[in-house]
């Protein structure tokens, strides 16, 4: 706390002239949790790096928590900001650029049919109105710790006799979170069956893999079985890529060939802008809009005046076909494969109870010798004490990786030599843990 105070005065001087109208200094609340007395004050950023309101260049392994992915400011999407920018932002029109978005998305993601938001959140809940509308059910069903942005049905956990109860944190909920919704956890094919069998499910909203409460992996088969048990009982089955995004051009679902009936993805495919996407096959698109009515369709619950602006869909644009490529998410799972080989070097030679696991360019280790196969033992294994204490310890270091866990996600920009600090950084904390 000292070393990081010391070194951040001008973050301490607009920390305090911050109080007055912020609560707790900073525009959301959540920015409270980082660790320190106050926050960093980003003064610019670029690729792979920021400089802070003391001039303190840092690597960047949080960047934006996925928001900003294909790396700060990236130059073919300010590009293609800027023009837009200039020839207006937002119409309640179409430009050029959406046709061209929802043809690339259809590229990756392998579903035709697409339309847009401003956030992945937006999407979800776009997609949980229409499988309602479409199936006639009410319910939902989520993976326990799972993690959807701020939709209401996915605050939805597992208490230790097995009921739905809110999760731990959740602010107002509108309803007790059971009648909305049904809770398994990941990797378990039985409890899903059970839960679907009821006949009550419109849709299964789920990650690929958690990435929000650590990383957890599918078991070999999760998927394959999750698509015949939602088919079987006639489940809408949407896929949210937004964090597994990290795992290549396609997300998971191109690279192991996974058979959503939706996709949704969000924050970094806007370059910075916030946008979000949401893709549909052709049948299960053509009942959602057979069940529309032309003149009470902008009244429904989906959409808003912003959702599908030029602004967002020039960025959208930009960043598929020119940062996020195919050819750099090869450097990108490189840096990140890098990271976790370095972070595994010196769990091992201090013989450190914890573990790493990779999910293409991102990566994370958690407090446990052996990787998590649900989210409950991912839970489990947090330390907040430890992890702040990591966290700062890597800001007085000049590396920030993502709040609130221990993950870490490489961007096209992001160089061995960023990764290397990391390592070197991440070896003393550990030697003075536990040497």
């Amino acid at each position: 706390m000292q070393t990081f105070a010391a070194a951040r005065p001008r973050s301490e001087a607009l920390f305090a002239e911050a109080l007055p109208h912020l609560p707790d200094g900073v525009p959301m609340l959540w920015m409270a949790k980082w660790p320190g007395p106050w926050p960093v004050y980003v003064e610019s950023a670029s690729g792979a790096h920021f400089v802070d309101a003391d001039g303190i260049d840092h690597v960047d392994l949080c960047l934006g928590d996925t928001g900003a992915m294909c790396g700060h400011a990236p130059p073919a999407a300010v590009a293609a900001i800027t023009a837009q920018l200039g020839r207006g932002s937002t119409f309640m029109l179409p430009t050029a650029d959406a046709a061209a978005a929802a043809t690339l998305l259809a590229e990756r993601f392998g579903v035709p049919s697409w339309q847009f938001s401003l956030s992945a959140t937006d999407a979800n809940r776009s997609l949980i109105r229409y499988a309602r509308q479409v199936t006639g059910r009410r319910k939902i069903v989520v993976h326990d710790y799972c993690y959807h942005g701020t939709v209401d049905e996915a605050y939805a956990t597992l208490d230790h006799r097995g009921a739905v109860v809110e999760r731990r944190g959740t602010i107002g909920a509108p309803v007790p979170p059971s009648l909305t919704t049904a809770v398994v956890p990941f990797n378990d094919v039985a409890a899903l069956e059970r839960v679907l069998a009821t006949g009550e499910i419109a849709a299964m909203l789920m990650e690929p893999a958690l990435t929000n409460i650590g990383i957890v992996l599918p078991a070999p088969g999760y998927h394959a079985a999750v698509r015949e048990l939602c088919t079987k009982y006639g489940v809408i089955l949407i896929i949210d890529e937004t964090h597994t995004l990290c795992a290549g051009p396609g997300g998971m679902i191109a690279r192991d060939g996974l058979d959503p009936d939706a996709v949704v993805v969000g924050k970094s495919i806007g370059g910075g802008i916030p946008a979000g996407a949401y893709g549909m096959t052709a049948s299960f698109a053509a009942l959602v809009r057979a069940s529309l009515d032309l003149e009470d369709i902008d009244v429904g619950g989906v959409g808003g005046t912003l959702a599908g602006n030029a602004l967002s869909l020039a960025g959208i644009r930009a960043t598929l076909s020119e940062v996020l490529t195919a050819s750099a998410f090869v450097g990108m799972i490189d840096r990140a494969t890098e990271w976790t080989v370095g972070v595994q070097a010196a769990i091992d030679e201090f013989d450190v109870p914890w573990q790493v696991t990779q999910l293409g360019a991102r990566s994370e280790y958690s407090f446990r010798r052996t990787p998590p196969v649900d989210g409950a033992e991912a839970a489990a294994a947090d330390d907040f004490e430890l992890q702040q204490y990591l966290h700062l310890h890597a800001l007085n270091r000049g590396i920030l990786i993502t709040p609130f866990h221990n993950m870490a996600l490489m961007s096209p920009a992001t160089t061995a030599a960023d990764v290397e600090r990391h390592t070197a950084a991440f070896r003393e904390a550990v030697a003075a843990l536990f040497a």
